[in-house]
């Protein structure tokens, strides 16, 4: 896309679909940054919604009533979507929906990690894994005896991928892998690392909830054996997520949650279960937020991803370089580019992440500060704590002039 293509979005328009873009604090208008944490979410997503509860509420796949069979077509045509949406050519038989991305990783870890792993295989992690993945596979190895490696992140915030072919062995079983980094913004080489992967007959994860809502993927393309994403981080509702796995993989994998609506046929003495992706979703599922996520994906494919991911890069860039020239002021991760996703952590000197977050919010500024699920990482890094500031397509250069100049407030507070 051109660099005209980026300005003729109409960043203007795009915010009326989102009315907490005018919400004030305090006679201030809220300048909403931490889209890493959760995006905002449009009318055409909560119109889908509110549509399902005034029209057709009901559970799915248990009743023969009119309600329930428009109710049920409408959850199944969302995995079909969602598929479509991340190149998922197997459609609804390749698309798990889950609570969210950590409930995705847990359900391979536990389905497949538990059975499979043993003495002597490894997990191949790296070291800017959110602990969404870190933390499962850690005590997943833990159970099974199973050895942990890291890839190593170099100086620049990127991946060492020589460190990469050393750690992948015939010994890996499995290799899990941020797709973009929540903290770095670094944008992986996750198909090259597939690739290295199924090179040694191992699996991929690969976590994609900062990955999807940003650009355009395809998990076909990519290779991958598994790939996770949040609804909440791309225009869609919380309490969901969405898992997409190889359908002869789902197929062959147990599940680990039981109860209704999985089940094939139940005796006294034992179970058998449906098809994928029924099989890993037990109980009444989030059938609401499946239509919320449907709406979601036709927003966002109206923008094109291309757009977004432009849009992104552009406001990453900004934001980089006016921060960048602050002397006091340390940044964490890739330059701007193709390899760096749309986020940007940072610590102003002299003042911790977390009172320079309380400070930005005085001016109605909100970004995120902590660890970012990335205790390990921030300890590589030799910090506590950093200052996140994340955009989305909605968000423009004014805001982050505001976020910018709020700083001399924290520095004249901390002088």
């Amino acid at each position: 896309m051109s660099q005209q293509d980026v300005e003729d979005l109409d960043v203007e328009r795009i915010r009326t679909d989102f009315p907490i873009l005018e919400r004030e604090v305090d006679g201030k208008q809220v300048v909403y940054l931490d889209n890493a944490a959760t995006t905002h979410t449009p009318e055409p997503v909560v119109e889908a919604m509110s549509d399902y509860y005034r029209r057709y509420n009901a559970n799915v796949h248990r009743g023969i009533h009119h309600l329930s069979q428009e109710a049920s077509v409408a959850y199944e045509d969302a995995h079909d979507r969602v598929a479509e949406f991340v190149g998922a050519s197997g459609g609804r038989e390749e698309m798990v929906f889950t609570k969210n991305t950590t409930e995705s990783e847990n359900l391979i870890a536990y389905s497949w990690g538990l059975s499979e792993l043993g003495p002597g295989d490894e997990v191949v992690l790296t070291e800017m894994e959110h602990h969404a993945s870190l933390v499962t596979w850690q005590q997943i190895a833990k159970r099974t005896g199973a050895d942990v490696k890291y890839v190593r992140v170099d100086e620049t915030g990127r991946l060492d991928m020589d460190h990469a072919r050393e750690c992948i062995t015939d010994d890996t079983a499995m290799v899990s892998v941020v797709h973009v980094s929540n903290t770095l913004g670094t944008v992986n080489p996750v198909s090259e690392l597939a690739d290295i992967a199924h090179d040694h007959d191992a699996y991929i994860f690969v976590d994609g909830a900062q990955a999807v809502p940003t650009r355009p993927v395809d998990v076909e393309k990519i290779d991958a054996d598994f790939y996770a994403f949040s609804g909440h981080k791309m225009v869609g509702p919380t309490g969901i997520g969405c898992l997409y796995g190889k359908a002869d993989i789902l197929e062959a994998l147990e599940p680990y949650h039981y109860g209704g609506g999985m089940i094939r046929k139940v005796t006294f003495e034992d179970s058998t279960w449906g098809d994928v992706p029924w099989k890993f979703e037990p109980g009444t599922p989030p059938i609401a937020e499946a239509v919320g996520l449907h709406a979601a994906v036709d927003y966002l494919e109206e923008i094109g991803m291309e757009r977004v991911r432009d849009r992104e890069e552009t406001l990453t860039e900004y934001a980089y370089d006016r921060l960048a020239a602050e002397d006091d002021v340390e940044i964490y991760g890739p330059e701007p580019g193709p390899e760096r996703g749309g986020l940007v952590s940072f610590n102003l000197e002299g003042v911790h992440a977390h009172d320079l977050t309380s400070i930005l919010n005085d001016h109605a500024v909100a970004i995120r500060a902590g660890d970012h699920c990335t205790q390990p990482l921030h300890d590589k890094l030799g910090v506590a704590a950093s200052a996140r500031a994340s955009f989305y397509v909605y968000n423009t250069r004014e805001e982050i002039d505001a976020l910018v100049e709020a700083l001399e407030d924290a520095r004249t507070l901390f002088a």
